[in-house]
């Protein structure tokens, strides 16, 4: 009988599907309505635009693909106390120019563009030279720093899109490294992804739902392991001691040790948080401890895309930016880390951190300042 009634409840389970099972939380804790951020900020991870792809034929930088207006944007950006918004995929050359003109020139003080390497001529003789050359034509155009999306170690290869991959520690991009130490232009690099995009999408894999949705982001098979991407990473920043990379993602959120290990060992680094506070905020303990000890290394960001339905996360809004106040100013338990009905990264909620405004400042404003050299500003009290 005792057999028959489990049976039973185990058909009566399957019967639901995993896209429908939106619990409603019991808990009765308190919430914390957190409308801006406590002081003003940069944040220095978004993307407002995008450069050709990959296998697009670009000699002179192709065009940009525009998401969103500047005019569109600082109405949020006054009311979410945002003093500066990085839109970091500004793309290199001709593509570069107009992002620039497109952002910078109707707010200069509002907004700033990355470079990205110029990735479809890595086949070119002296290209080496030539990359390193772009850099400092990229300053002169306005480029505050250098952007390396995860198309360095994951998607480049020796012939742009076929054969061998192109490891991120290749030589030839030493003089790119070195040509932005000496321009001191902050090197902002996304390496690797949460480790369960390396593992097969099946029931023990945390990130199913994600991957099933977007099955392109996984890395089995023929792709160096998420160790080998950090570690290779790791030698270009050994390589280049006046270069100052700034690891996008935290690095590797979900192993703060292994990040402090790195941040320990070179002193040329300092992370983003960007798109990681649903990592962060369900270890609050080893987060809080990670934030007291770095708190003059990290910096505020959000990977923000406007209209990014499909990647909740990091849909540019209102709500994007007050969730990242709540998880860094309260200390409020078991809250989404996304504005979704189903969290969209895995199926958990996170915990506040309750920072002090000594290092909320440090985190919302000051750190970035610096490595963007901005002078004369100070994180103020946001209004």
């Amino acid at each position: 009988m005792a057999l028959r009634k489990a049976n039973l409840v185990k058909t009566r389970a399957d019967d639901l599907r995993l896209t429908n099972f939106q619990p409603n939380s019991m808990l009765k804790v308190p919430e914390t309505i957190v409308e801006r951020p406590r002081f003003t900020t940069i944040d220095f991870h978004a993307h407002l635009s995008f450069g050709p792809e990959l296998s697009a034929p670009a000699r002179n930088g192709g065009e940009p693909k525009i998401l969103i207006s500047a005019d569109q944007v600082v109405p949020l950006m006054d009311a979410m106390g945002i003093q500066l918004l990085v839109n970091v995929t500004g793309g290199c050359g001709k593509c570069l120019e107009q992002t620039i003109e497109w952002f910078v020139k109707p707010h200069p003080a509002r907004f700033a563009v990355f470079v990205e390497p110029w990735w479809q001529r890595v086949i070119d003789p002296g290209y080496p030279q030539f990359q390193a050359d772009q850099i400092e034509r990229a300053k002169k155009a306005g480029a505050r720093g250098l952007k390396i999306l995860k198309t360095l170690g994951l998607y480049l290869r020796e012939h742009v899109t076929t054969g061998p991959l192109i490891l991120i520690d290749d030589r030839r991009f030493d003089p790119m490294w070195e040509a932005a130490g000496a321009l001191r232009m902050p090197v902002l690099v996304h390496t690797s992804d949460p480790e369960a995009f390396f593992l097969p999408i099946d029931g023990q894999n945390e990130r199913y739902e994600e991957l099933h949705v977007h099955p392109e982001w996984s890395f089995t098979g023929n792709f160096p392991s998420n160790k080998e991407l950090h570690e290779a990473r790791n030698r270009v920043i050994e390589r280049h001691p006046t270069t100052h990379f700034v690891l996008a993602h935290v690095g590797d959120a979900e192993n703060l040790a292994w990040v402090a290990e790195w941040l320990d060992r070179y002193p040329n680094v300092s992370v983003d948080m960007s798109a990681r506070i649903g990592e962060l905020g369900r270890q609050p303990r080893t987060a809080r401890r990670f934030f007291d000890r770095y708190q003059d290394r990290i910096v505020f960001a959000t990977d923000a895309i406007p209209f990014a339905t499909d990647f909740p996360q990091q849909t540019f809004c209102a709500e994007l930016y007050r969730i990242y106040s709540r998880f860094l100013e309260t200390e409020d338990e078991y809250f989404d880390y996304a504005p979704s009905q189903i969290p969209p990264q895995g199926r958990w909620r996170i915990y506040g951190l309750g920072l002090p405004d000594t290092i909320l400042k440090k985190v919302y404003h000051q750190n970035a300042s610096r490595l963007l050299g901005i002078t004369g500003e100070t994180a103020r009290r946001s209004p």
